[in-house]
């Protein structure tokens, strides 16, 4: 999903895994946000839910893998 498209891009299998930790919560991360500047903020699936609208807003590009989380 991008800001531009609200597309979610296709995905074989998760980008992220284990390791990618939510900056919320320390939870699990199932999306990343990569701001326009660059950084990245990555979110578990219910603060995603929380911040996406304003992150999408402000122009971020979203990898958002909730799909996986049942895998």
């Amino acid at each position: 999903m991008n800001a531009w498209t609200l597309e979610r891009p296709a995905l074989d299998g998760p980008q992220l895994n284990a390791g990618n930790r939510c900056d919320v919560c320390g939870a699990r991360a199932w999306v990343r946000a990569t701001m326009p500047s660059g950084g990245q903020l990555f979110f578990c699936g219910h603060h995603a839910n929380e911040h996406l609208p304003s992150l999408v807003g402000s122009g971020a590009q979203i990898l958002d893998e909730r799909q996986f989380m049942t895998d």
